[in-house]
C-alpha cells in the first residue's frame, strides 16, 4: 500500500463513486442540450433552404408556362416539388428526435438529482434541494419511421 495516499473508508469511497457518476450523468445531459440546439439549428437552416428552392421552382414554372415544351417543363417542376416535399417530410424527424432528446435529458437529470439526494442529503447550506421528477411516460415518441404522404410545401 502506498503510504502517501490515505486509506478511505467504504462510505467515503461510495460517496466519491456517486459524485463521479453524477458528474457523468450531468455531462451527458449537457451534451444532449448541445445536440438539441445543433439539431434545431440545422433543421431551421434546411427548412429555409427548402423554402427558397420552392420559391425558385414556382418562379421558373411561371416563366415557362407558355413555352412550347410547357407540359414537359411542368412535369419536371412537379417532380422537383415532390422531391422537396419528400425532403421536408424527412425533416419532420427533428420533432421526434427533439422529444426524445428532451425526455432522455430529463431522465438523466432526475437520476443525477436522485443520486445526489441519496448520497449527500436533500438539504445543504443553500437550503432544500430541488429535484427533477422522473418522466412519467417511458417513451414520448412511439413512431419509429417517417412515411411520405401528401404535404403542402410552404
Amino acid at each position: 500500500m502506498d503510504h502517501a495516499t490515505p486509506e478511505v473508508g467504504p462510505h467515503v469511497r461510495s460517496l466519491l463513486v456517486t459524485a463521479e457518476l453524477q458528474d457523468h450523468l450531468m455531462s451527458a445531459s449537457h451534451d444532449l442540450d448541445r445536440l438539441h440546439t445543433l439539431l434545431a439549428d440545422a433543421c431551421d437552416t434546411l427548412m429555409l433552404r427548402f423554402k427558397c428552392a420552392s420559391e425558385q421552382i414556382h418562379a421558373l414554372m411561371d416563366e415557362h408556362r407558355g413555352d412550347a415544351d410547357g407540359p414537359q417543363a411542368a412535369a419536371a417542376y412537379r417532380g422537383l416539388m415532390q422531391q422537396l416535399g419528400g425532403a421536408v417530410t424527412a425533416l419532420q424527424f427533428q420533432d421526434m428526435a427533439s422529444q426524445l432528446i428532451v425526455h432522455t435529458n430529463h431522465r438523466l437529470r432526475s437520476c443525477a438529482d436522485s443520486l445526489a439526494e441519496d448520497a449527500f442529503g436533500a438539504d445543504d447550506e443553500d437550503g432544500p434541494s430541488v429535484l427533477s421528477a422522473a418522466p412519467i411516460r417511458p417513451n414520448p415518441v412511439t413512431q419509429s419511421e417517417m412515411d411520405a404522404g401528401s404535404i403542402e410545401l410552404f
